[in-house]
This record gives C-alpha cells, sequence and structure tokens, in this order.
C-alpha cells in the first residue's frame, strides 16, 4: 500500500483474521450483487405495468447480455485472477501488465459483439421462439439498444473484477448504487413517458438500463485516482503491452467464459421449450430468474470475494488460510441458502404479484418459484466454490463440471416436459442439476485442498 489511508479503502487479504477480512470484502460484493439484482427487479417491476407481452420480450432479449457477460468473462476473470496472483506474489510491473491488458481486452471484444448483435438483431431473437408478432417486435428493439451499448457494463463487469483483486469491494458497490438510483429514476420516466418524456415503453426501459450503467463506468473511472495502487491511477491504456499477458489472461479467463457462454446457451434452449407453452410463460419464467438473483447473486457475489482472497494467499504461498477461507465461506454460503430456500418457497406468491399484473399466471409463477427453491442452498455453494477454485487457478475443472452439468438440463428438460409434469418438469430439470452441481464441486475442492494442504505440511516440516 502507497499511503495511510490505505486500510480504508483496500483490505489486506495476506494477514489478520481470516474471517474478519474475508467478511470485509465480501459484504460489499455481496451487496453490490443486490443492487444488480435491483437493476432487473427495478425494470421488470415498471415493465409488468406495460403486460406479460412486455415483460416476456425483455426477458427473450436479456438472454442475450448474458451471453456478452458470457463473453466478458474471458478478461474479467483471468483479469481478476492474474491481478490478484501477482499481487500476492509482490509483483507490480505484472499487476500493471495484466490490469491494462484486462481492459483492452474487454473494449475490443465488446465491440465485435455489439456490431454482431445490431446487424443479426432478427436471427438471434427468432431463435427464442417467441410466438406473437408485438412480442418478437419489442424484443429486437431492447435487444438493439441492450447489446448495442453494452460496452458499459461490460467495462463495470472488468472494473468490478479489478477493483476486487485489489482488496477494494466498496467502490464497485458505492458506484453501483449511484447506477442503481439513476435507473429508478430513468425507468418510470422513459418507460411509461412521465412529464416531457415520450412513452418509449421497452425501449424505455433499454435506455434506462444503458444510461445509468454509463454512470457507473464514469464513477470507476473517476474512483481510480483515489486508489491505493499506482497500477489502477496510472492505467495508460495507450501503452504497449505484451501479447504472453493477453495469453495468460485468455488462458485463464477462456474455460470460465466458455462455462458461462454454454450456460446462457443451455438457457437459451430451454427458453425455446417453454415459449411453446405460450408467450406468457415466458414472461413467468423471466420473472422468476430475476427474483432469484436474490438467492444466487449473493453466492455469486461470495464466490467473487473468495476468489481474490484465494488467488492472493495462493500466490503469496499461505495454503493454510486459502483452506481456512474455503471452510468459512461454506459456512456461511450454508446459512444464508437456507434463508433464501426460505424466501423463496414461502414469499413466491406476494413476490411475484409486484411484477406481475395478469392474476393468472400467479399460480404458475409459484409453482416455478417453489420448485427451484429447493435447488437454491446448492446453487449458492456451487457459485461460492467455482470461485475459490478459480482463485487456485482451477478454472478448466469448473468449466468442465458446470458445463456437463448443466448441458443435461436440456435432454432433462425435455423428456419432464413431455410427461404429464408438463412445464414443470422443465423447472425440475434446473433443481435437479443444481443439487449435483453443487455436491460435485464441493468434492472436487476438498480433494484439491487435501493434497495442497499435504504438500504444505511437508514444506513447513509440520506433522500431517
Amino acid at each position: 500500500m502507497e499511503n495511510n489511508n490505505a486500510k480504508r479503502r483496500s483490505t489486506d487479504l495476506l494477514s489478520g483474521p481470516i474471517l474478519l477480512n474475508l467478511s470485509r470484502l465480501a459484504i460489499p460484493i455481496m451487496a453490490t450483487g443486490f443492487v444488480q439484482t435491483a437493476y432487473s427487479l427495478t425494470d421488470m417491476a415498471w415493465i409488468g405495468l406495460v403486460g406479460s407481452r412486455a415483460t416476456a420480450a425483455v426477458g427473450a432479449a436479456g438472454m442475450f447480455t448474458w451471453l456478452a457477460s458470457g463473453l466478458v468473462t474471458i478478461p474479467k476473470m483471468g483479469g481478476q485472477i492474474e491481478l490478484a496472483q501477482s499481487v500476492g506474489a509482490g509483483n507490480e510491473e505484472h499487476a500493471g501488465n495484466y490490469l491494462r491488458a484486462a481492459l483492452k481486452l474487454t473494449i475490443g471484444l465488446i465491440l465485435i459483439f455489439s456490431v454482431l448483435a445490431v446487424i443479426f438483431t432478427p436471427q438471434m431473437i427468432g431463435f427464442i421462439g417467441l410466438n406473437d408478432s408485438t412480442t418478437i417486435l419489442m424484443a429486437e428493439s431492447y435487444n438493439r439498444i441492450a447489446c448495442g451499448l453494452y460496452i458499459f457494463q461490460a467495462l463495470n463487469l472488468t472494473f468490478t473484477g479489478i477493483y476486487t483483486a485489489l482488496g477494494d469491494s466498496r467502490t464497485p458497490f458505492l458506484a453501483n448504487c449511484v447506477g442503481l438510483v439513476g435507473n429508478m429514476i430513468f425507468d418510470p420516466l422513459l418507460i411509461l413517458g412521465i412529464g416531457p418524456f415520450p412513452e418509449l415503453r421497452v425501449e424505455g426501459a433499454a435506455i434506462a438500463t444503458v444510461g445509468a450503467q454509463a454512470v457507473v463506468t464514469l464513477i470507476f473511472i473517476l474512483k481510480r485516482k483515489q486508489s491505493d495502487y499506482a497500477i489502477l491511477r496510472r492505467i495508460g491504456l495507450l501503452s504497449r503491452v505484451k501479447g504472453r499477458y493477453y495469453i495468460r489472461i485468455t488462458k485463464m479467463g477462456l474455460p470460465a467464459a466458455l462455462q458461462d457462454t454454454f450456460y446462457s446457451f443451455v438457457g437459451m434452449m430451454l427458453t425455446r421449450m417453454v415459449s411453446a407453452f405460450g408467450d406468457d410463460i415466458v414472461a413467468v419464467q423471466k420473472v422468476g430468474a430475476n427474483i432469484e438473483q436474490i438467492a444466487w447473486m449473493t453466492g455469486q457475489g461470495f464466490g467473487a470475494a473468495v476468489n481474490a482472497f484465494i488467488a492472493q494467499n495462493f500466490g503469496a504461498g499461505r495454503i493454510d488460510r486459502v483452506k481456512g477461507c474455503y471452510i468459512a465461506a461454506v459456512k456461511l454460503m450454508i446459512a444464508w441458502g437456507i434463508i433464501a430456500t426460505g424466501i423463496l418457497y414461502f414469499g413466491s406468491g406476494p413476490l411475484y404479484r409486484i411484477f406481475l399484473h395478469e392474476e393468472e399466471l400467479i399460480p404458475l409463477g409459484a409453482n416455478y418459484m417453489r420448485i427451484i427453491a429447493y435447488g437454491e442452498l446448492f446453487v449458492c455453494i456451487e457459485l461460492m466454490t467455482n470461485g475459490a477454485l478459480s482463485g487456485l487457478g482451477h478454472t478448466g475443472i469448473c468449466s468442465l463440471i458446470c458445463m456437463s452439468l448443466t448441458g443435461i438440463r436440456i435432454p432433462i428438460g425435455y423428456f419432464l416436459s413431455s410427461t404429464s409434469l408438463g412445464v414443470d418438469g422443465i423447472w425440475w430439470a434446473y433443481t435437479v442439476t443444481s443439487i449435483a452441481k453443487g455436491v460435485v464441486y464441493t468434492a472436487v475442492i476438498l480433494a484439491i485442498l487435501k493434497k495442497l494442504m499435504k504438500r504444505y505440511r511437508r514444506s513447513r516440516e509440520l506433522p500431517a
């Protein structure tokens, strides 16, 4: 650290009480997850006033922003891991180059994606298989804006990874809070056309989200001047970065990106199955998926904190703190998973009434939520463990587990939905595979930690 205010902004992950320092890092990240969830829920709440067709349109087009976020995982995850390990090893030169390479890679990848998304919007929305022509047109409009201007969200994801790797999780939280306030202001003005603003409906929701994300990007750029790290204060995007840094980031981040991209593809395939039951059921699914973020965004956020904690300590050779971090994280995720299950299961009906106003859809939504709730504990453990394994550099193992067990949702969903379960069979496909992933992830990391601890004890000549 370079100034006396370091302890106020960044958390020292290499020393001090594990649970306390992990909590200091994790709580703002988890809160950021709640803020990001609030973005989606705010959009859904206002769009719900327009009708279920608009909700289905936003949900269908949102599959492709999810795909874009999977692409950003390459520089975001690869940069975060390599940056954190470089910081842990005390190599400032490598850390600076990884930071610059991650941002440059983000900009390049998303600019290509955005151009292609605008050109091929009709084909993208056509893949989802919506039935109503009005819904299709609304989905296309939303997709062109949200994907065409995804650069701000992409930079925010990478900046969040960078700040987290440096032990600063408060800045992303504060930036996203400001963005949320902006989104809450923009949504009603642009969706419903309040005052001098035109009634833009679905397009208004897209513009509101993009505008709010642009505000967040600006805050990240301005706040970096106050960082404890010179590499962040003086990024130097125009500086040349050697190819080996891009290669390392890509090698580390590509498995996670393939995992996220494949996950979004499976989601699209399952949405195609859902659309066969009607566009209203697509709206039910998309509202439910946004509500469910209350649970899994916490697990994902905690996983990001665990990732940075483990990556820095692994880079410093502190395997004892790596193991202690994971054990503490598991206990916290079990507690949260139980709470989340209760919220989703018992609050399913009232939660749906906030976002859908067609009374006949509420029982369908409540049923979706109750089925999904059974797997939430395992989802939280899966996402946290994914972050832990990635922090150790095992992104390939993460991808193998996730892609294989997520992929079988398609045949399971197809089979079960053709039985008397109907569309509920697709919901059960989500739950069964979520439970399986949570169990497998935990078994794998415990085996890896056991081997690492054996080597660590031998190196320190401690009794086994």
